[in-house]
């Protein structure tokens, strides 16, 4: 039910919260020699996420309460691309604080955007069953 209400919007939610903690692990390995800073490519894992719940596409079904669900959780692994510095560091470490600040506080904006998006909807369903 709850793929029909929200849409693509709770797996937006899930990938913005997982990036936000990549983003804030790179934050805090700001310091750390040879510290590889990643981010997630948002297009890509929700693109990934939409095609493989797509109404064009039957659901599985099981015959035995023994089977696993159809549905994976999400692995971001798939993911997770290493950005490239603008400003090379001799200690081998390619965060930049900056940047990794100004992403993470876009992506926390974006996560609150889409929090209140499924908010409306809820807000919306509980007006409809009150007949309001």
């Amino acid at each position: 039910m709850a793929d029909s209400i929200f849409g693509i919007h709770e797996r937006a939610l899930q990938v913005r919260t997982l990036r936000g903690e990549v983003l804030a692990s790179n934050l805090a390995n700001a310091d750390t020699p040879n510290y590889k800073a990643r981010d997630v490519d948002f297009r890509q894992a929700l693109s990934a996420e939409q095609d493989k719940f797509s109404k064009d596409t039957l659901p599985m079904t099981s015959t035995s309460g023994k089977h696993m669900s159809g549905e994976s959780l999400m692995n971001t692994q798939d993911f997770l691309k290493y950005r490239m510095p603008t400003q090379p560091s001799l200690d081998g470490n390619t965060v930049e604080a900056h940047i990794e600040k100004a992403q993470f506080m876009e992506n926390a904006m974006q996560h609150q955007a889409t929090l209140e998006f499924i908010d409306s909807k809820i807000q919306g369903i509980r007006g409809a069953l009150k007949g309001e």
